[in-house]
């Protein structure tokens, strides 16, 4: 149906609805700008009048049923409508059933706002007319006319408005702008500022303009800007506002201004080309659209092209299109300049990575939204009567979080709306709270919309499906087709959507709507996820997601929902719940199901680690959460650094973390780093009572964020660490700065590094120390400051006493200071800081002062002077890098009393006529320790030492550790003066003047250590300087390293060790040119000040009588005859004397030179030649030294190329020791060398390792070895002999009474050693490991061991000896008499049965007298008798009867009976009896132990036994009447086993050693043992450790125990004994007269049982045991006292007690104790003083036990005092203690004085790695290490 069909059949209604809207023109023109954005209103200036009404309403009628509809619904909803045309126009196309309703409730409703509308569009694309030449004229008029319609065309965009929710005010005049600031790269170029382009003072920090947005200084390229700024600041408003301001002649330097959004470019599918885009797509000329476009392009520099929302744009790959076609691309051809060269582009943009389209020269500026001045301008625009608008600002004032989001344009927008609603209605201060959070802020705007605050709950659903689809497809424009007219009508009647024309194809028009915000977008969204019963609680969470915003936007789905997972957080709140519900139309329960699962993500999220936007984004949604616990829950997530870098941060933001961190209880570190801040932003920290440390690292800060900083500040009370770096604070900043911060009191740390502080700033900060009395640290480095302020700076820093450095280098400069004490303030008032000396002159401050190049010269060095004259002296100065010169370092090394312990002038220009300026200064300052001068290297430093009073103060604190050091020890103690003139160009006619400046340096303070090493003195100055060296006193080291010396100077040194007393060591090294003269006990590191621990040698040298003296020479060639006048030159030395020698090679003739020279050295103590050639022959040489020089007493050459001599200081010859390790010696070299060697007296030792002797070689030296007088070992290890040698050496064994041992084994370790013996007929033993034999070479064993009947012991260990071979060697070997022994270890042992074992003792030659069996250990031990005895016939048969064979074992028992008839010692041990056996092995092993009519000794340990197992073997064990010993521990037994025991125990009475330890016995158990032990009379050793008898199974023992009166040893120890248990069995002990051994560790026995076991001690007692036994200090010390009664006593162990009280020290002698154990308990250093003086009283003691204790350095000097007497002393224990360094330091200070300690043990004690080396390397045993090292042994 037409319009004129409608009217003709309609006409009456026609006409009222023509009459109706007649009334209401701007109304209607608003509605056909909304429906109709393509129409050309024409009419818009023309009267209102009837006509007019007709002709839009036949536009709206024309252009669809669906329109149509959607507009009759709009006017019933919005226009007072008369029902009696309602009701047929509703009839007719209503169809609306809500509308009816909405109507019947007499809703009133208001007009909506008008929202944008569109322009003209063209019908004909450009170029499809044919182009004409136009004159100049007609191209201007052209221009004009097409410029002109481009004005009009934006003035209609902003036609009649209504005010709404999303619209500006209501005049285009009232626009607020928002905060624009320039990025770091660009500036403004404006006059009236004074900016220009690359001034950092002005680029970061000013409120831009719109006018300042183009007036950048551009190169001849393209201008762009982009404009940067989130969701809602306003970018889009900005872009509209720009095209209003140009469309009424603001921006004149434009003639054009074309405006696009890319939402509506990214639907253009088709290719483009620039003029399209601007005539096809914008709009078209009238005409000659190539004459517009010509002049566009001749005048581009007045063109500006605007693109709204760049981070929307597609990229064309991504829709399949050709690039070079696409908007983006055109866009960026614009940029670069390819397309209109010159024009002006402007593009807007969310935060993140642009495209790479965007030139890296464009000028980026930063949208803000409003500050508190702006939304009070806002607020105060928007409502037009006063009244409102005080209350409005009242609201905002009042509500700090309604403000806050009041930054955010799009929302101060929403709220003023609200409030506008909400205030007539409301008291004074309930508006704004219902404003909580933004989506709380948007619920409330949709409920304004009607009067009666209620909506249709489908149209909003509705609408929300309508946006959720949107976000889902990524699409924001939507067609008529996407929403229905119902829901279009809501829209439009609320403000919710806008529409606009857009041209896809040329004159083809599509209209599309939007929303009119994205964020409003994604509410609907989220309304319609938390309210729709269609999306399940999986698909919500799905959505609660966090999203990133560093990543670049390039894919085809845009990133549309920022805000949705806020605004579902927001719908999970509480206060949500009821609307929710109203909307859903469902209950509490399915609502807040759907709450819980958003709050439940977001808990998951809170508990994971995020980036810095995903946690931002985070506290946003837990904000508008509103729940307390969630919150809670996630501020006690927060690590405490908590770090933000690189993305832009917002008021809003900071608020939202600020809010997050109320809810936090520790302390938190908030770091923001390259973030770009809103100026603002700090004010959102106020009241962060959290915070302890705050750094801003950004060069968006400037002075407008250090004044919203500063209202923060004195609010933030636990503050402590401040940052505000890298910014570009000036003056401005730092005035705020300066009212703030003396409001901080607490604060520890200041950084205002990077800034643009110049002098006056820099000092007025310097002025604010005494206001920060907790001030650590104050960095003001990298300002402008200039160097004129240094002594301003000085003076304040000698003045206040709370600095302890100032440091200056270059462009840094940072104060350290000490927190003021109350004592310190208490004493001088803060008047006294700045104002007075606080310190006077004199007095000690522990300042460091550091001007490191800072182009100081010689008259700053005097007004520096005269600073640290007049104030206190300062602890170090360090001016390096200056220019002081000559005069200046005079001057400063006068004033170094002054200075308490550095004072640094390198690199200042000295010169060497300065060095003896600075060495004449130096004659008045006793407190020099070091003078170092290197003009090479400009060093010029001077080190001192502490003042006398404090050097004493620190003595006082000390141990008394002088008692036993020796005076030379007590010498090196104190401070040493040292002066280092290196790398000075010093030649041999300085030397005298040199040596002058010295002496005159050291008048008064003596000198110890001189360096000239690195000069040129050469021979004749060091000749020169030998000569001089008394004239400079006793010195301890002198450097004389690389000044050019030979062998000349060399000898005039060594006649220095006999002329200057002070010279014990001369080290020199001639081709590395080093040499050192040192005194007693200096190393060579002192002189280089090196580490002050004394090496082992040098402690022993301080400790001797007289003290050694060494001559080191190295790198050189030695001729007899420098040889000779060596020796001759060494005579005059006094000795003892150390001569070390090393040169490359030594020939035969200066070898033999040296060792005839060796008799006129009587002082010579030790000579060795390292790391030199020796010859083939220097092996005889060596050993015929013993009769060249009788007082020789070791000899030792490895390698041909390391030999050492040491000598007697006696001339007898005693016992000497010999060695030749590696020196190629092979058979044909045995007979000379034993030639040379049985001239000794005496070979306790013979070292042949490692030579090339073989089988061979050995059988030649064993054919020589009976001349030789070894009395020792002789080791020939690595000499590759094989199993014929050790055949040879068995077969020769009888020929050798002497040898005592043999260890052999031939694997990968070649051992082969032979010890001899002076004694004969002691027995041998051979050890063999590894060691495989053939059988014939097994024949050959036996037959050899047959034969050595002075063998009696042999070892094989993995020697692949199996079951046969070992039967048929026990077979072959027999002998006439004796005892022979035999360890076997192979993997078979521990699988083979006990029968096959006992089958291969059977076939043994000799009786088994001993037999030890451990499957686990796979080691047997069996001992033979020889000759074999035949039993006779009588007691075999009686043996057999009780062994009960059957026919098949006769022979085999026949043959154990026999075997096993001398039987004595049977153990057994990880030998399992099980059942399933059957029996067999117990059934065996009975009657073995029915045939040994002689066991004595039985043991069976850590086994398996079963029950009948157990009955056999108690049945074999009744028979064993001799049996002395029975071992059953370690075995897991039942009360029934426990029975079979006491039976097995009837036939032993002669039982002396029982251990039942570790079974476990219990009480109940016990009872039916103890009627077995009342017959054991004999019994002397009980062991029932381990078990479980408490304190019931100890009564019941105590009861039977008098009965027992042999009883020497007692173990009761871990069996859960307490007090009453023991005391009543401390009753007991005086029935034993013989009581030797107490254990009873392990059991809670306390101190009752202490004491009264002290008053029971057998004075015969030897060992006592007690540890853990809950002993407090005054048992133990009544126990130490009893113990003085036991003169036996030799071992004692109280560990893991409490002896914190006291340590047991004893007053009587105790000559046999040899262990004392202390381990763990708690002994103190004080409580351990007498210690050492109980240690002497035990000559014999072997192991002290003291680690895990609380001992520090004070009972260390007590161990080092004692060390030395006690000569059996083998193990001190000192792991986990207090010892330092100084304490171990002592302990290797005793072990050099004579103690023969193999290992102290020093673990976990609080000494540096790096000591703990250096100790342990001078001293090894001194051990550190976790594991112990075990000696290894075969």
């Amino acid at each position: 149906m037409d319009s004129e069909s409608f009217r003709l059949g309609n006409e009456n209604l026609w006409a009222r609805l023509v009459r109706l809207l007649s009334k209401h023109p701007e109304w209607l023109s608003a509605k056909v700008r909304f429906f109709l954005p393509t129409l050309d209103l024409d009419c818009s200036h023309e009267a209102p009048n009837p006509e007019v009404t007709h002709r839009q309403l036949n536009r709206l009628f024309a252009h669809g049923l669906a329109t149509w509809e959607s507009f009759i619904s709009t006017l019933c909803i919005e226009l007072d409508v008369p029902l009696e045309l309602e009701v047929p126009l509703l009839s007719i196309w209503g169809q609306r059933e809500e509308f009816s309703k909405q109507l019947g409730a007499g809703e009133e409703n208001c007009a909506g706002p008008q929202l944008h509308h569109g322009v003209k569009r063209p019908f004909q694309s450009y170029g499809s007319s044919p182009r004409r030449k136009n004159s100049k004229k007609q191209q201007l008029e052209l221009a004009k006319k097409y410029l002109n319609l481009l004005k009009i065309s934006a003035q209609q965009r902003h036609g009649g408005s209504c005010p709404g929710a999303w619209h500006t005010l209501d005049s285009p005049q009232n626009y607020i702008p928002p905060i624009l600031q320039w990025s770091r790269a660009t500036a403004p170029l404006d006059a009236q500022e004074g900016a220009t382009l690359g001034e950092p003072e002005a680029a970061d920090d000013i409120d831009v303009s719109i006018q300042d947005l183009f007036s950048f200084k551009a190169h001849k390229g393209p201008r762009v800007t982009v404009l940067l700024g989130k969701a809602g600041m306003g970018k889009t408003t900005l872009a509209y506002r720009l095209l209003w301001r140009w469309a009424h002649g603001q921006l004149d330097c434009f003639q054009a201004l074309f405006l696009f959004e890319f939402r509506q470019l990214n639907m253009i599918t088709r290719l483009l080309t620039l003029p399209q885009l601007l005539f096809d797509l914008y709009l078209s000329p009238e005409s000659e659209p190539d004459a517009v476009f010509q002049y566009l392009k001749e005048n581009a520099h007045q063109v500006l092209l605007i693109f709204d929302g760049l981070d929307e744009a597609l990229h064309a790959d991504s829709m399949g299109t050709d690039n070079a076609g696409s908007a983006l691309t055109l866009f960026s051809d614009l940029c670069h300049g390819n397309l209109l060269p010159g024009c002006w582009v402007m593009t807007t943009s969310r935060p993140g990575k642009l495209p790479s389209c965007v030139p890296t020269e464009a000028a980026m500026v930063y949208m803000w939204g409003f500050d508190g001045l702006r939304v009070e301008k806002y607020v105060t625009h928007f409502f037009s009567d006063i009244l409102s608008q005080e209350l409005a600002l009242k609201e905002m004032r009042t509500n700090e979080r309604l403000r806050g989001m009041c930054a955010i344009p799009a929302l101060c927008r929403v709220i003023c709306f609200c409030l506008r609603r909400l205030l007539p209605e409301s008291s004074p201060g309930q508006s704004a709270a219902l404003l909580p959070t933004i989506t709380q802020l948007y619920l409330q705007m949709v409920k304004t919309f009607s009067p009666s605050r209620t909506l249709l709950e489908t149209s909003l659903l509705g609408l929300g499906k309508v946006a959720f689809s949107g976000l889902n497809t990524g699409k924001v424009i939507f067609s008529v087709e996407d929403i229905s007219p119902k829901l279009m009508a809501f829209g439009a009647v609320h403000s919710l959507l806008t529409s606009f024309c857009i041209h896809t194809q040329p004159g083809h028009e599509e209209i599309g709507y939007t929303f009119v915000h994205l964020s409003l977008q994604e509410f609907f969204a989220a309304l319609y996820l938390m309210a729709s019963d269609t999306v399940d609680k999986d698909t919500l969470i799905e959505y609660v997601t966090l999203n990133s915003h560093w990543v670049l936007r390039t894919k085809g789905r845009l990133g549309l929902s920022d805000h949705l997972p806020t605004f579902l957080a927001g719908l999970s709140s509480h206060t949500c719940q009821a609307y929710l519900c109203h909307l859903a139309q469902q209950d509490k329960a399915w609502v807040g199901s759907r709450q819980a699962a958003v709050i439940q993500v977001l808990r998951k999220l809170a508990s994971r680690k995020l980036t810095g936007p995903k946690m931002i984004e985070l506290y946003h949604c837990v904000a508008e959460t509103q729940d307390l616990e969630l919150a809670r829950f996630t501020a006690q997530s927060l690590p405490f650094h908590l770090a933000f870098h690189n993305f832009p941060l917002t008021r809003a933001d900071l608020a939202a973390l600020a809010n997050i961190l109320e809810h936090r209880d520790g302390p938190i570190y908030l770091d923001f780093d390259g973030c770009p801040l809103e100026p603002h932003c700090p004010e959102a920290l106020v009241g962060c009572g959290q915070v302890e440390n705050l750094s801003f690292k950004s060069r968006k800060c400037g002075d407008a964020f250090a004044e919203a900083l500063c209202k923060s500040l004195p609010t933030m009370g636990s503050l402590k660490t401040l940052g505000l770096t890298g910014s570009k604070i000036t003056a401005q900043g730092i005035s705020h700065l300066l009212q703030a911060l003396p409001l901080c009191s607490q604060l520890e740390e200041v950084s205002l590094s990077d800034n643009q502080l110049k002098d006056p700033e820099v000092l007025s900060l310097v002025e604010l120390l005494p206001s920060l009395p907790k001030l650590q640290k104050l960095d003001l480095s990298r300002n402008s400051f200039s160097m004129s302020i240094l002594l301003p700076l000085v003076k304040v820093a000698i003045t206040y006493p709370t600095v302890r450095r100032l440091q200056v280098r270059e462009s840094d400069l940072i104060f350290f200071l000490s927190p003021v004490t109350k004592t310190t303030t208490q004493q001088s008032g803060p008047s006294d800081v700045l104002g007075k000396d606080s310190l006077k002159e004199g007095q000690s401050q522990s300042l460091q002062l550091r001007l490191q190049k800072c182009q100081l010269s010689v008259r700053d060095a005097e007004a520096l002077v005269e600073l640290l004259q007049k104030g206190p002296r300062l602890e170090e100065v360090d001016l390096s890098g200056n220019h002081l010169e000559d005069e200046g370092c005079r001057l400063l090394a006068q004033a170094a009393l002054h200075i308490s312990r550095k004072l640094d002038l390198s690199d200042n220009g000295l010169s060497q006529t300065g060095v003896a300026y600075v060495l004449k200064a130096m004659s008045a300052c006793g407190t020099l320790e070091e003078l170092h001068i290197s003009l090479v290297s400009n060093t010029v430093v001077l080190t001192f030492s502490q003042d006398p009073s404090e050097q004493e103060g620190s003595c006082k604190r000390r141990p008394p550790l002088t008692s036993f050091m020796s005076p030379v020890t007590s010498e090196l103690s104190q401070r040493s003066r040292r002066i280092r003139l290196t790398h000075c160009g010093f030649l041999a006619k300085h030397t005298e003047k040199l040596c002058e400046a010295l002496r005159a340096s050291c008048q008064s303070h003596h000198l110890d250590h001189l360096d000239l090493s690195d000069n040129s003195l050469g021979d004749k100055g060091v000749i020169l300087l030998t000569q001089l060296l008394p004239g400079l006193g006793p010195l301890k080291s002198l450097n004389l390293s690389r000044n050019g010396l030979s062998m000349d100077a060399v000898f005039s040194l060594v006649l220095c060790m006999s002329s200057l007393q002070w010279v014990f060591h001369l080290d020199v090294s001639l081709e590395s040119d080093c040499i050192f003269l040192r005194g007693a006990g200096t190393s060579r590191d002192a002189l280089a000040g090196g580490p002050e621990f004394l090496a082992g040698a040098q402690l022993l040298e301080l400790s001797q009588r007289p003290t050694s003296r060494s001559f080191c020479l190295q790198e050189c060639q030695l001729e007899p005859l420098s040889l000779a006048y060596l020796c001759a030159t060494l005579e005059k030395c006094p000795g003892p004397l150390e001569v070390q020698l090393s040169c490359k090679s030594l020939s035969d003739e200066s070898l033999k030179t040296l060792l005839l020279c060796l008799p006129q050295l009587p002082q010579l103590s030790l000579l060795q030649l390292s790391h030199t050639v020796l010859s083939s022959r220097s092996p005889f040489l060596l050993a015929d030294v013993f009769n060249l020089c009788p007082r020789v007493q070791k000899v030792n050459l490895r390698s041909l190329c390391h030999a050492a001599l040491h000598f007697n200081s006696n001339e007898e010859q005693e016992s000497v020791c010999c060695g030749f390790p590696e020196c190629s010696l092979s058979q044909e070299h045995m007979e000379t060398l034993c030639c040379a060697l049985s001239k000794c007296t005496t070979l306790s030792q013979l070292d042949l390792t490692a030579n090339l002797l073989d089988d061979s070689g050995l059988r030649y030296l064993l054919e020589c070895l009976p001349p030789l007088p070894i009395s020792g070992w002789l080791d020939l290890s690595h000499n590759n002999i094989s199993q014929e040698g050790i055949l040879y050496l068995l077969e020769t064994l009888p020929s050798y009474p002497h040898i005592q041992e043999a260890s052999v084994s031939l694997g990968s370790e070649q051992i082969f050693r032979i010890r001899f013996s002076e004694e004969e007929g002691a027995g041998t033993t051979l050890r063999l490991c590894e060691c495989s034999f053939s059988p014939e070479q097994v024949s050959r064993l036996a037959s050899s061991l047959s034969q050595a009947q002075q063998l009696t012991e042999l070892w094989l260990t993995r020697c692949h000896l199996d079951l046969p071979q070992l039967t048929a060697l026990l077979n072959l070997v027999n002998r006439p008499a004796g005892l022979l022994g035999l360890r076997l270890e192979e993997s078979w042992v521990g699988s083979v049965s006990l029968a096959a074992l006992m089958e291969v003792c059977a076939q043994a030659s000799g009786c088994l007298t001993e037999l030890s069996v451990s499957e686990t250990q796979r080691k047997l031990w069996l001992r033979l008798e020889f000759p074999h005895q035949e039993d006779n016939s009588a007691a075999m048969a009686l043996r057999l009867a009780h062994c009960d064979l059957g026919t098949d074992h006769s022979h085999l028992m026949r043959q154990l009976v026999e075997t096993c008839a001398r039987l004595q010692q049977l153990s057994l041990c990880q030998v399992s009896f099980s059942d399933d056996d059957n029996g067999t092995r117990s059934r065996l092993l009975q009657k073995v132990l029915l045939s040994s009519c002689e066991l004595k000794s039985f043991r069976l340990t850590f086994s398996q036994v079963s029950t009948e197992s157990l009955a056999h073997l108690a049945s074999g064990l009744r028979h064993c009447h001799h049996l002395e010993e029975l071992e059953f521990s370690n075995n897991s037994v039942c009360e029934e086993h426990t029975e079979l025991l006491t039976g097995a125990l009837q036939g032993t009475c002669r039982l002396k050693r029982l251990h039942l330890s570790h079974l476990p016995l219990e009480a109940s158990s016990l009872a039916s043992l103890i009627q077995g032990l009342c017959r054991l009379t004999l019994l002397q050793d009980l062991c029932l450790s381990h078990n479980q008898i408490g304190d019931v199974g100890t009564q019941h023992l105590a009861a039977i125990l008098p009965r027992l009166p042999e009883l020497r040893k007692l173990d009761l120890s871990g069996n859960r004994i307490g007090p009453a248990g023991g005391v009543r069995l401390v009753k007991t002990l005086t029935y034993f007269e013989h009581l030797e051994e107490i254990i009873l560790g392990n059991n809670a026995l306390g101190d009752p049982t202490a004491l009264g076991l002290a008053q029971k001690l057998p004075p015969q007692l030897r060992v006592l045991c007690l540890p853990s036994s809950h002993l407090g200090p005054e048992g133990t010390l009544c126990l130490a006292q009893a113990l003085e009664q036991c003169p036996h006593i030799e071992e004692v162990s109280l560990a893991e007690n409490n002896l914190s009280g006291g340590v047991p020290h004893f007053s009587r002698r105790f000559p046999l104790l040899r262990h004392i154990d202390l381990v763990s308990c708690k002994i103190k250093d004080q409580a351990a003083k007498n210690l050492a003086t109980t240690f002497m009283l035990c000559p014999a003691l072997e192991k002290i036990l003291l680690s895990w204790n609380l001992l520090g350095d004070e009972v260390a000097a007590e161990l080092a005092q004692v060390l030395p007497q006690m000569g059996q002393l083998k193990r001190v224990d000192l792991e986990k203690n207090r010892i330092t360094a100084c304490g171990a330091q002592l302990l290797a200070r005793g072990l050099v004085q004579g103690s023969c300690v193999p290992v102290i043990r020093l673990w976990n004690n609080p000494i540096p790695a790096e000591v703990a080396q250096s100790l342990q390397s001078q001293e090894p045993r001194l051990d550190f290490s976790f594991f112990e090292q075990q000696p290894q042994t075969l």
